[in-house]
């Protein structure tokens, strides 16, 4: 398993896998950690993650720095979404125990109450693209929630896989209860198939999501699928366009576009139209590439090669079936994984572009002339995560976010995932939640208990 510098191509570390018996082994000795772990109370778990989100940030520049030299984030990205993880550590330990506390219900019974319960250990897949952020929007409330979590993190961050598990000595966990399992994604059904695991979470791609699920749904276990995204990124002809077009950058910009929540598809009004692509490609075009730790880079790297073939492919594609280059698109001579950013219009439903993911710094413009097109062209896609219109009628924006097929919408403000909301998808972006008091009782046995 390696590290591989996004800037340079060259290999950083070379870390060993583990044999089926030695992640067997590691697997029971997280369940017999869980015995002790789920008889713990709120408050000590509490009291541990709030430690840990001291640890987080007294660490922050190195992880950060680690995060960037793995998957070639801008260092400000990195530094803030370690930052993000120490937030959520302490909503949680804030929070958990009033989400799970029982809720007595009314029945013929002289007493009925539902309890939340622990259910063992969860195994989680994580992506590379925010390799600590969605790691602990996992981990806090599942642990928090009193199971035990294994985690087989990304091939290429397997530094930050390493990192994360050793935060959890460092602030003081019991031994064992967190635990990162070095394995190819080829080990990953052995893994659920062991009765010790309980559940599985996923972050990824589809093809990744239907394996686990497939996996899971063999061994009669619960599944948290979080996949890809297409998100509708629609501009009303009322809308503030100065800020609409600094968001639509912002959003489509963030990790390079490497993210499942950046807006990706831009549908505009034909009335500003022409006055929006201007903005945009002017913006777009004067973005500064460089090298991550630069403070005055706006551009990185994309984490690996095979990431801008599939991207260079998708927008050649279009180009090849008619689709408008208007800037970008060109792998600079920089040395590393970079790809000029690129916006495209004169866009049909046909092209890759419109009908696939595009995990990259790309910009398709899709133009409308009515509110029902617009969200007909929104909801033109398999995936359903979710998306942001921009308007000044804020009635208006609540009306089509209401229409839009999506597990969230933003209306004026960038999509983010928030620790005090619920975050999934429906359609090919998957199923269940993260976040919330939704995300902490996905892995819980949601108990009856009914007295005379």
């Amino acid at each position: 398993m390696k590290s591989i510098s996004p800037v340079t191509g060259e290999v950083l570390t070379e870390y060993r896998e583990h044999s089926p018996e030695e992640f067997s082994a590691i697997i029971s000795r997280v369940h017999e950690s869980w015995k002790s772990w789920k008889e713990q109370s709120f408050s000590y778990r509490a009291g541990l993650f709030l430690r840990m989100a001291g640890v987080i940030r007294s660490d922050k520049d190195r992880l950060a720095r680690l995060m960037t030299s793995e998957m070639g984030k801008l260092l400000r990205e990195s530094v803030a979404e370690i930052e993000k993880c120490a937030a959520v550590c302490e909503y949680y330990a804030a929070n958990a125990e009033k989400m799970l506390a029982d809720e007595l219900i009314v029945s013929d019974a002289g007493r009925s109450l539902v309890c939340f319960q622990p259910i063992g250990v969860v195994l989680a897949v994580m992506p590379w693209n925010f390799p600590f952020w969605q790691v602990f929007r996992f981990a806090a409330p599942s642990l928090m929630a009193g199971n035990a979590a294994v985690l087989k993190h990304a091939s290429n961050v397997p530094g930050c896989a390493l990192a994360i598990e050793e935060l959890f000595v460092t602030a003081g966990f019991p031994e064992d209860i967190f635990r990162t399992l070095m394995i190819p994604a080829s080990s990953v059904e052995a893994v659920i198939n062991n009765p010790l695991v309980k559940a599985a979470t996923l972050t990824g791609s589809e093809d990744a999501g239907s394996k686990v699920a497939s996996a899971a749904g063999r061994n009669l276990k619960k599944t948290v699928l979080e996949l890809g995204g297409s998100d509708p990124f629609i501009v009303l002809e009322d809308a503030d366009l100065d800020k609409a077009v600094a968001t639509a950058i912002s959003s489509r910009m963030v990790n390079q576009g490497q993210t499942c929540i950046s807006a990706k598809r831009f549908i505009v009004s034909e009335k500003i139209l022409a006055e929006f692509t201007k903005k945009l490609v002017r913006l777009v075009s004067e973005l500064r590439m460089g090298d991550p730790l630069d403070p005055s880079t706006q551009v990185a790297p994309l984490a690996r090669p095979d990431l801008v073939d599939d991207i260079e492919s998708q927008v050649k594609r279009s180009v090849a079936q008619g689709a408008s280059l208007l800037c970008g698109g060109n792998r600079p001579s920089l040395q590393g994984f970079y790809y000029e950013p690129a916006v495209l219009s004169n866009v049909t439903p046909c092209m890759p572009v419109y009908k696939e993911e595009t995990f990259g710094p790309v910009f398709t413009i899709l133009p409308f002339a009515t509110e029902e097109e617009a969200v007909s062209i929104a909801n033109d896609t398999r995936f359903g995560l979710a998306g942001a219109v921009w308007t000044k009628d804020p009635e208006k924006g609540e009306r089509i976010a209401r229409e839009v097929e999506t597990g969230a919408m933003f209306v004026n403000g960038m999509v983010k995932s928030d620790p005090r909301l619920p975050f999934g998808g429906v359609k090919k972006s998957g199923y269940g939640r993260e976040l919330a008091s939704y995300g902490i009782k996905e892995f819980v046995n949601i108990k009856t208990i009914w007295i005379a």
